[in-house]
């Protein structure tokens, strides 16, 4: 009865998928989808930037918690099932009740859930072709029994299927596509060496009013995104990361552009001060993430970056050290995979709609964009 059930709702989820809804639309209808196999109170989503791992978005649903306490329990303090190394570890799932011998409270972020009701929590970080995507949380409250090994192992069968509806979802454009914000100009959230803000600009402001996070913050500096980069910031020790690679998230907006959003060590009298500045990002930032969106390799998103220059079959082949014959191969493959037919709409349809400004597609992938997972199996 049990795989029954499993291949049941593993045909819901690829149902889910072929909607073509949005990150948020999907990740909703997923839960709907997976809780007759994994009953639950309360659940979140997360998408993350796969170069830095830091998180994008957010939807929450009969659970409250700040971008400081995400921020905290992700990224800072040592716990159990952290969603990173869920992903890098080849785990993948993972309970809080077993993973701490039937002790939770060894976990800090358990206590801190305990305290507003809540008792075991399964994990899943969603990882498809080696790349990690987002992570989920299911939580049932404290008079409720613990999650079952076997409960763990059916969501980790439903993983991958679910982290490819997830990457394809990131880059599927809003039904309804609200007119494009205005250029702000950079925003800036300066924080404390405490990670408290100081101080926030006003275009900072109106840039994080359109990031995907729902319910949105109580502050604007509270934000999940922005409180994110900025404990990435503040962990990396001086001189480490010279380009400042780290502490940087390529955010989709909720109309459908991209941001840029990257942490910053600050120098002066008061020291530990960082900053987050937030502002359009460039075809260079968005590039990777569009061609990982859509499943290409690493050979086949550097075809696609020389289309999208205008090049042509034998140009391409002669810059990438390979014959005619294999570039059309590669081409073929990206057509099936982003659906579409020539290389016009590759240009036109794929890529240009996730930017207003020029192409300059870089010559090469810069360094840290993107982190790819180590698979071990599942436990």
């Amino acid at each position: 009865m049990a795989g029954a059930l499993v291949s049941r709702v593993s045909d819901d989820i690829a149902c889910v998928d072929s909607r073509q809804l949005t990150w948020v639309e999907y990740t909703t209808a997923v839960a709907d989808a997976v809780r007759p196999l994994i009953a639950f109170d309360a659940y979140c989503w997360h998408t993350v930037d796969p170069g830095t791992i830091l998180f994008t978005g957010s939807v929450n649903r009969d659970v409250g918690c700040s971008g400081p306490w995400v921020a905290y329990h992700e990224y800072v303090v040592e716990d159990v099932n952290k969603w990173s190394f869920l992903a890098h570890s080849g785990r993948i799932a993972g309970a809080t009740s077993i993973d701490t011998h039937g002790d939770p409270t060894r976990s800090a972020r358990h206590r801190s859930h305990e305290s507003y009701g809540f008792g075991d929590e399964l994990r899943v970080s969603l990882v498809v072709d080696g790349v990690y995507w987002g992570a989920a949380a299911f939580l049932r409250h404290a008079d409720q029994r613990w999650f079952t090994a076997a409960e763990v192992r059916a969501m980790s069968t439903l993983t991958e299927s679910i982290a490819r509806g997830l990457r394809r979802s990131i880059v599927t454009q809003p039904a309804v596509v609200a007119p494009a914000p205005a250029d702000h100009g950079p925003g800036v959230v300066v924080f404390d060496e405490r990670g408290e803000p100081e101080s926030i600009s006003v275009a900072a402001q109106r840039w994080i009013a359109e990031l995907v996070e729902d319910p949105p913050p109580q502050r604007p500096s509270e934000s999940k995104t922005v409180q994110a980069v900025a404990a990435q910031a503040r962990l990396i020790p001086p001189g480490t990361d010279p380009l400042e690679l780290a502490a940087r998230a390529r955010v989709r907006t909720r109309t459908g552009t991209w941001l840029l959003l990257y942490g910053t060590r600050l120098s002066g009298s008061a020291r530990g001060r960082t900053a987050v500045i937030i502002h359009p990002a460039t075809p260079h930032d968005v590039a990777p993430v569009v061609a990982l969106s859509y499943g290409l390799t690493d050979r086949e998103s550097q075809v696609a970056m020389q289309c999208i220059q205008g090049r042509a079959t034998k140009e391409i082949a002669r810059t990438l050290s390979m014959s005619p014959y294999t570039v059309q191969d590669h081409l073929k493959s990206i057509f099936d995979k982003t659906g579409v037919r020539t290389r016009g709409e590759l240009v036109g349809q794929i890529f240009l709609d996730h930017y207003a400004t020029r192409w300059e597609a870089p010559a090469t992938t810069p360094p840290g964009i993107l982190v790819r997972t180590i698979s071990t199996g599942t436990s």
